[in-house]
């Protein structure tokens, strides 16, 4: 390289950002890192020495002076500093450090899927827990980029709810998010949206997995890194569920981990074809960032393999309230041996228009999920699942300690173990009933356990959770 090309280079890329990323390093074995400059200067020295007979290679002092002095003096003009390629390196362009190709690739690949979840508000919204609340316009939400809603505006609410057994005691506030305790909002026609940020996006192991849970393979399989403790109904056709979950901050002991409550609304097989409507909290280090319990949707049309997502991190779910946002933080939570907090969940299939509506305490609706994303759920379910699920990744080369509700077994009962109450489906007639023919599974029970009941005051229910690693759980 000449010294023209050379100056050339760095005036032409100078302002470049990704220059840097294509720009190598020659690092010699004293872990000096070799100039533009010092290049042409070793370059000169070789060829002035190649053109001598051996009886001439010892140069002239003064001449090797001058290359010093030269070399020295145009590094700052013509050569383009380069910067070693250690973490600190990457922390930021701030001090304008240099990047590999594929970081600076995948950053620009970050912007792009920010630009298209974060959509513009028209008000901001600063919580507690750090969170940035956006209030966006409701026809601008991300469910609005799928092909199949493109161009639509959400629904009106459906004038026919369920019928039957609403307990008094649900009357739950719509403040139980931390960002609304300050008392603001989102203005009418806007929904409050969970701003995603750089961060989140990292902490996942790709941008196409961000925001999905990972596959699962068979429900009960013991093999399967996710573990269960849950009661079910199937056998029959089912057009909803409802139940009050109590909520707990459960601790989660690896970052790839998460544990969750939630309610499942399924139809189809446990192969590439099952379709799921899921509603509940869950702590959840790597999608959050922290440990506090979030509200949360999520729905998948293939087992969890390409579509879906939570919340609204993909287009699908239509959020229609303007007061509570999905994957927001909840406050208050539970705590040991005093008081206790749950909250009240339904999922229904309207009648009229065949969407699955979600619904928070009794009668505050958050949103639907369209029909028409649907195979097998556009018509009905075939299994309705309540519970608790971690991950377990052993990724000490044991089973993890991450908990499961309160971290504590069924048997310590009220106010120790978390729960699930008022159980109840929603028939073909827009009914809700008790379950029937309930069945439980537990599938390592030595780490996670569930105890069902029934009573007058909480109808169907459900101790479950546990601690996970201990003498019995290895």
């Amino acid at each position: 390289m000449d010294m023209k090309k050379c100056a050339s280079s760095w005036k032409n890329h100078s302002n470049d950002p990704f220059y840097a990323a294509y720009h190598h390093t020659i690092r010699q074995p004293n872990n000096h890192v070799t100039t533009c400059a010092q290049k042409h200067f070793h370059k000169l020295l070789t060829a002035f020495t190649s053109q001598n007979t051996p009886h001439t290679m010892l140069l002239p002092a003064a001449f090797v002076v001058l290359l010093l002095l030269v070399t020295s003096s145009i590094t700052p003009t013509f050569c383009h500093p380069i910067v070693s390629n250690s973490s600190h390196a990457l922390k930021g362009s701030t001090n304008q450090t240099l990047r590999p190709a594929s970081e600076v690739l995948k950053l620009r690949r970050i912007k792009a899927h920010l630009t298209k979840i974060n959509k513009p508000p028209v008000k901001t919204i600063q919580s507690p827990d750090g969170d940035l609340i956006d209030c966006v316009l409701s026809h601008q939400q991300p469910a609005f980029d799928h092909p199949k809603l493109r161009g639509q505006k959400p629904l009106d609410p459906p004038i026919e709810r369920p019928k039957g057994n609403y307990s008094n005691d649900e009357t739950v506030s719509e403040s139980f998010q931390l960002w609304s305790d300050s008392g603001e909002a989102c203005p009418e026609g806007t929904v409050p949206i969970r701003r995603t940020t750089e961060e989140d996006i990292l902490r996942a192991s790709s941008i196409r997995k961000f925001g999905r849970k990972p596959r699962l393979v068979r429900r009960a399989s013991i093999d399967s890194d996710h573990e269960h403790a849950v009661v079910f109904v199937n056998g029959e056709q089912y057009y909803g569920a409802k139940a009050s979950i109590n909520v707990w901050a459960p601790r989660v002991t690896d970052q790839y981990e998460f544990s969750l409550s939630q309610i499942w609304v399924i139809a189809g097989s446990f192969g590439r074809d099952l379709n799921t409507i899921e509603a509940g909290w869950q702590v959840s280090p790597e999608l959050y960032g922290d440990n506090y319990p979030r509200f949360f949707t999520y729905w998948t049309t293939d087992s969890y393999h390409t579509t879906g997502c939570y919340n609204l991190l993909c287009s699908g779910f239509i959020q229609t309230n303007n007061r509570i946002a999905i994957g927001a933080a909840i406050s208050p939570r539970s705590a040991y041996n005093t008081r206790q907090f749950d909250i009240g969940l339904t999922v229904w299939k309207d009648p009229k228009h065949g969407h699955w509506w979600l619904e928070f305490g009794s009668g505050v609706l958050v949103g639907y999920w369209p029909a028409n994303m649907f195979s097998h759920l556009r018509s009905h379910a075939s299994m309705v699942q309540f519970g608790g699920e971690i991950v377990n990744t052993r990724s000490r080369g044991y089973h993890t300690s991450t908990q499961m509700g309160s971290g504590h077994f069924a048997e310590e009962g009220f106010r120790k173990s978390a729960y699930f109450r008022n159980l109840q489906v929603v028939d073909w007639d827009n009914n809700l009933l008790p379950l029937r023919n309930i069945h439980h599974l537990a599938d390592h029970s030595n780490c996670y356990n569930i105890k069902q009941g029934t009573n007058n005051v909480w109808g169907t229910y459900f101790y479950y959770g546990g601690p996970g690693r201990n003498v019995r759980c290895p």
